[in-house]
């Protein structure tokens, strides 16, 4: 856009616009021109229209990036600072905010499109926009220097097994053992930190399900985009601004039970919701899944045992659930280069002390995977489900 358009020019035009409460097309933004004394041609007034449609209702200087299907995170730490992921790391772009003032608006403006609040009395939200994306944005002073703005992409469409298979996230020959592990209805866990793929593989694996069978999803932020026929899709809701009609994620989970589910899907366990699976899992609902953070597959029994002394069960309740209830972990890591991988597959053990353990199965390799201890006892989960013994 031409220089002549300057900043304080965009900021009356701005102001015109909100006070007389019309669109920024470009008659309009031609006239907000003529108010400020200005008259300019017609590439100059779509330049600024553009620009000012982009900031109302667009992403801003985001959208390209959002636009672009190999982004997952578009990141905004300071106006000159945004970075994206395309997989393959962080990388910084070359696209900027005019100052400070326009990326705090842009966020309040994303905040109010998604239903919430965001100013200094609360300077901070988590919430998902009308296309799946999730948003978190933090205002200073909590965010020193400057606004920060985490997107997160939610594609439309879920990466297939295959397509996972031959980026490297599952090593050739893994997509046997995961089609395996549903066709014997194990119940399984996939483990990760953030941004390791842990969604994007859970999405692909539902996928997989027989067409008759129903799937119910409990979710914090409706991020899991199975191929499947038949999904039932529920969403937690935050408390309004009184306090009141707080939805939590173990509320969903007992709503599911009663919706006849046969594979019963929590998004993230990461709170009372545990108590609930592991409970349903215990209860003829085999084929059970979801994700949890752990940085490894062998501090996943202690991370539920955390999430289940919060929610009141003991530890040894808790272990012995724990036994009955799940077959499986799935470990997702990022190497140096930013390449997410499919690391381990464990299968879970009672040790003598009464608590559950992990025992490696299988492990990451170039070619395929490498057989561990836990190989045996998951070969017979595998194949007994195959025979229909069960687990």
């Amino acid at each position: 856009m031409s220089a002549v358009v300057g900043a304080r020019m965009l900021d009356g035009v701005r102001q015109w616009l909100a006070e007389s409460g019309t669109e920024p097309t470009p008659a309009r933004v031609a006239e907000a021109l003529r108010a400020q004394g200005r008259v300019l041609g017609d590439t100059e007034v779509l330049g600024a229209a553009a620009q000012l449609r982009s900031e109302l209702v667009g992403a801003g200087p985001l959208e390209p990036l959002l636009a672009d299907a190999s982004v997952t995170d578009v990141l905004v730490s300071a106006p000159d600072r945004v970075w994206v992921d395309r997989g393959g790391g962080l990388e910084l772009t070359g696209i900027t905010f005019r100052d400070a003032a326009a990326l705090r608006r842009l966020a309040q403006r994303l905040a109010a499109v998604a239903g919430r609040r965001l100013d200094d009395a609360r300077p901070w939200v988590d919430a998902r926009l009308p296309d799946g994306t999730r948003l978190h944005a933090v205002l200073p002073p909590v965010a020193v220097g400057s606004t920060c703005l985490s997107l997160r992409v939610v594609r439309p469409r879920a990466f297939t097994l295959a397509e996972l298979t031959e980026a490297g996230t599952v090593p050739p020959g893994g997509d046997r053992i995961l089609r395996a592990l549903l066709d014997a209805r194990l119940s399984f866990l996939i483990s990760g930190g953030t941004g390791t793929g842990k969604t994007t593989l859970l999405s692909a694996l539902l996928g997989l399900v027989g067409p008759k069978e129903r799937i119910v999803l409990a979710e914090d932020s409706a991020e899991l985009k199975p191929e499947h026929p038949h999904v039932v899709r529920l969403e937690s809701r935050p408390a309004n601004q009184e306090g009141a009609g707080l939805v939590g994620l173990d509320d969903l989970v007992r709503q599911a039970l009663r919706m006849r589910p046969d594979r019963l899907v929590v998004g993230e366990v990461r709170g009372a919701e545990v108590v609930h699976l592991l409970a349903a899992l215990n209860t003829g609902h085999e084929g059970g899944c979801g994700t949890v953070h752990a940085n490894a597959a062998g501090d996943v029994p202690a991370r539920l045992e955390a999430l289940g002394t919060t929610a009141g069960l003991d530890r040894a309740a808790l272990h012995s659930q724990l036994a009955a209830a799940l077959s499986v972990v799935i470990h997702l890591v990022r190497d140096r280069t930013g390449r997410r991988r499919m690391a381990e597959v464990h299968v879970l053990e009672r040790a003598a002390s009464g608590l559950v353990v992990t025992v490696p199965a299988l492990r990451w390799g170039e070619r395929a995977f490498t057989k561990q201890q836990g190989w045996t006892r998951l070969n017979t989960l595998l194949t007994a489900g195959d025979r229909g013994d069960g687990r």
